[in-house]
Parts: C-alpha cells; structure tokens; sequence
C-alpha cells in the first residue's frame, strides 16, 4: 500500500500538532541534565530529568530503535521522539510528516537531532499538545511514520498505556 491510499483509505483525524518555536533544548533534555532511574514499567524505563524537575519514558526496541516520551522544558507540552543507527529520512532541520496510529492520521513537523546522542545515532522529535494524540499512543501498539521525501517506517508502542500513567504519576511527584 503506497502513501497516496493510506490517506485516501484511512480515517483522517484532524489534527495538528504545536506549531509554537522552541530551541531544541527546551524539548527534549540536554545531555548537561541530570537523570536518575525512577522505575520501569511494561517495557519502558522511566527516568526522573533533576534539571527539569519532570518525567521521561524511553524503551528500546528488538531493533535498536529508541523512543523516548516527555514535557518540553516549560512543561506545557509532551515530545515524542525516535532515534535510531538508521536513516530515519528527516531531510534538513524541519520537515512535515504524517503519523498513522492505527487509520488515524495526525500531521507534524518533525525536527532533526544529530547532536548529543548515543553514538551512532540520529532522529527527530515532535511536539504534541493534541489529547486525541496521546490517547492514540497509550492505546495503540504501532505507529506508522510517513516522512515528506523517504520510506515510511513502524514505530512498536508495547505497553505506552501504563508507561505514560506511571510516568505521570512521576511527574506529580516532582510538583509535589
């Protein structure tokens, strides 16, 4: 099946993420902050950031494919991102994809990362304030990335739904 009948065939939700400006250091944590293991959950560790005083949930899977779940610095919005050894596709800095979770489609700009990971890997991270997202992603076991210029490519999500409750129950901790 080819992008064009994935979008003329499945249920289109409408939705779009954040389109607000952030430097990527107040996305995603900074190789400087300060982490230390909070537990684990259904696959997904969940990390305390100290520097940011907020939550993370990262899982590797059975391809060494890293997906990591948290609040953006100011805590008003959730990151996904996914980093792998491969080439995930992202030309340039920015670039519009599309996300299926299960036959909903969600639109995003997806940024680069290059910087400040484990060696040898690259990726790019979105910005999510949409709750029809995350719910998609707590309930869903795969998520289909349609970047604008390569291949697309499933993303496994094994166990989301208790790893994202833990890991707010994490973050109330901190605010407590």
């Amino acid at each position: 099946m080819n992008f064009k009948s994935t979008l003329n065939t499945a249920t289109i939700v409408t939705a779009y993420f954040a389109t607000t400006t952030f430097a990527s250091s107040d996305v995603i944590p900074s190789e400087n902050d300060t982490f230390t293991n909070w537990g684990e959950e259904s696959g997904w560790t969940i990390f305390v950031d100290e520097t940011r005083g907020s939550c993370l949930i990262e899982r590797m899977d059975e391809n060494q494919n890293v997906v990591q779940m948290g609040l953006t610095k100011d805590h008003e919005m959730g990151y996904l991102g996914v980093f792998t050894k491969n080439d995930i596709g992202l030309k340039g800095k920015k670039e519009e994809i599309i996300l299926s979770l299960d036959g909903n489609l969600y639109s995003a700009e997806a940024h680069k990362k290059t910087k400040h990971l484990a060696e040898g890997y690259t990726g790019g991270y979105i910005l999510a304030n949409n709750p029809q997202f995350v719910d998609d992603v707590m309930k869903k076991y795969d998520m289909t990335v349609f970047p604008e210029k390569e291949f697309a490519f499933t993303v496994n999500l094994d166990g989301t739904l208790k790893a994202i409750e833990a890991a707010r129950k994490c973050n109330q901790e901190q605010t407590s």
